[in-house]
C-alpha cells in the first residue's frame, strides 16, 4: 500500500500532536519540519526552519508530498501558503495577506474594531512613553501583551499602574517593537474553531479555556494551561450567532484582501455573565492545550477535510464536520527545574489518554527528562466531562518529576 505523504511545518507541541495523530493511522508517511526531538518516535524530522519557505517547498516537491500543513505562525507569516500554491503544491494554511489578524495581536484588535465586532477597549503603542501615559488614565485591570506570541512572550493582567509600568518596561526591554494594552474582560474564556476554504466555513469544536497559571485564575496569564470540550457554557444559539454574524463578517472581510482564508481559524472570546460575548483575538491553528481535545472529538476524516480545502473542493464535499459524543479535558504539566527525570509514563495504560510533549528530552538511557517550563499536555477522553476530569487527574498523579506544576482545578466547576 502506498502511503500518503504529509509534511507538517512547525516546532511546537501542536505539530507533535498532529503528527502523532496521522502516524497512528498507519496509512500516512509523516514528515515534520523541524519538529521537536521526540517527534522522531513516529515521524521523520526534517532539518529545515519553519520560516525557510524556499527549502520547505523544495523538500515538498522533491519528496512528492501529498499535503503540507502549516501549524506554525512563523511559517504563515513567511507566506508559505502563497509560495506553495504558486508552485501547485497542496497546502492547508492561510496566506499571509489575509491572515495577519490571526498571527498579530495588534492587527487582530484593529481588524475587530474596523469590522465593528465587539472587542475590549485597547491601545497599541510603539513608544514606551506613550504606553506609560495611557495606563495612567486607563480602566483596570489591564491585559498587557506583546504583539506576537513566542516562548518569551510577556502576558500579564495588571491591577494597578505600578504593575502595568513594570510589564511595559519588560516588553520594551526585550527589544519588542510594540505593546498591546487592553481592558481585561471577566467571564468564561472560550475558543471556537472553524475550518474554511474561504467560501464555506464549518464549525469544528468549541473549547473552554483556562489561561491563568494558578488555581482559581491566579498567577501569570498564559497562552493556556488547560481546556475542556464540549464547552456546554456556549449555547447552540451563541455558537450560531458567532458563526452567522462575527465569523461571517471576518470571512467576508478577508476575501476582500484578494486571497481567501484557507485553514483553521480559532476565534477567541469571553462569555460574560449576561451571556453576551466579546472577541479577544484569533489563532491560525489549534492551540497546544486544545489540539488533542479537538482531535479526540472529530469523527470526520481530517486528512480529507484539509486536502479538500487545499484543492478547492471543500464546499462541494462537506456540509458539516462530524464529531462524536465524547467529552475531553486537558491539563498542561510544567517543570520548575531543568533535566528532572520523569517516571510513571509507562504506568499509564489508557487508550483514551493522549500525551503531547513540549520541552521533554531523552537522556542516553532513553529516559524522559523534563526541561524547565511547559513540559507536556495530558488529554483525557471519556463519556462525560466529570469522568474525563477524574481520570485525567488519576493519570497525572502517576507522572512524577521534580518541580512538577499544574492546575488542579481544570473543569472542577463543570461537574454536574
Amino acid at each position: 500500500m502506498n502511503k500518503k505523504k504529509i509534511l507538517i511545518v512547525g516546532s511546537s507541541a501542536n505539530a507533535y500532536s498532529l503528527a502523532k495523530y496521522f502516524a497512528d493511522f498507519g496509512t500516512f508517511e509523516v514528515f515534520v519540519a523541524p519538529g521537536n526531538s521526540l517527534v522522531a518516535d513516529f515521524a521523520t524530522r526534517v532539518d529545515i526552519r519553519e520560516n525557510n519557505v524556499s527549502e520547505l517547498l523544495k523538500f515538498a516537491i522533491t519528496n512528492n508530498i501529498n499535503l503540507t500543513i502549516a501549524v506554525s505562525k512563523e511559517a504563515i507569516r513567511a507566506d508559505i501558503a502563497s509560495d506553495f500554491r504558486e508552485n501547485a503544491q497542496p497546502i492547508f494554511a492561510p496566506e499571509a495577506e489575509c491572515s495577519n489578524f490571526a498571527t498579530s495581536r495588534a492587527a487582530a484588535k484593529k481588524f475587530l474594531y474596523k469590522q465593528h465586532i465587539p472587542v475590549p477597549k485597547f491601545g497599541i503603542f510603539e513608544k514606551p512613553q506613550l504606553a506609560s501615559e495611557y495606563i495612567k488614565t486607563a480602566q483596570y485591570p489591564l491585559l498587557i501583551t506583546t504583539d506576537y506570541d513566542n516562548e518569551n512572550s510577556v502576558r500579564a493582567v495588571c491591577i494597578n499602574t505600578d504593575n502595568a509600568q513594570t510589564c511595559i518596561n519588560d516588553i520594551f526591554g526585550m527589544d519588542e517593537d510594540k505593546v498591546v494594552i487592553e481592558e481585561y474582560i471577566y467571564g468564561h474564556p472560550f475558543t471556537l474553531y472553524v475550518v474554511t476554504d474561504g467560501y464555506l466555513t464549518l464549525p469544528v469544536c468549541a473549547v473552554g479555556d483556562y489561561r491563568f497559571l494558578e488555581d482559581g485564575d491566579g498567577g501569570f496569564y498564559t497562552q493556556g494551561v488547560g481546556a475542556f470540550a464540549p464547552d456546554y457554557k456556549l449555547s447552540a444559539d451563541t455558537i450560531n450567532q458567532l458563526l452567522n454574524k462575527e465569523i461571517a463578517t471576518i470571512m467576508k472581510a478577508t476575501s476582500k484582501k484578494g486571497a481567501s482564508y484557507i485553514g483553521i481559524l480559532g476565534v477567541e472570546g469571553v462569555l460574560k455573565s449576561d451571556d453576551s460575548y466579546i472577541i479577544t483575538g484569533f489563532t491560525p491553528f489549534f492551540k497546544e492545550h486544545d489540539i488533542d481535545i479537538v482531535l479526540s472529538l472529530i469523527d470526520s476524516d481530517l486528512y480529507n477535510i484539509m486536502h479538500a480545502c487545499a484543492n478547492d473542493s471543500f464546499a462541494d464535499e462537506y456540509e458539516e464536520i462530524q464529531c462524536n459524543s465524547l467529552s475531553a479535558v486537558s491539563c498542561i504539566l510544567s517543570s520548575r527545574v531543568n533535566h528532572s527525570l520523569i517516571s510513571g509514563l509507562d504506568a499509564i495504560d489508557d487508550e483514551n489518554i493522549k500525551i503531547s510533549h513540549f520541552g521533554t528530552k531523552r537522556n542516553k538511557y532513553f529516559e524522559y527528562l523534563a526541561n524547565k517550563g511547559r513540559t507536556m499536555a495530558i488529554t483525557q477522553t471519556a463519556s462525560t466531562l466529570s469522568r474525563a476530569r477524574n481520570l485525567l487527574y488519576e493519570n497525572i498523579n502517576c507522572i512524577k518529576f521534580e518541580g512538577k506544576k499544574y492546575r488542579t482545578d481544570i473543569c472542577s466547576d463543570q461537574i454536574f
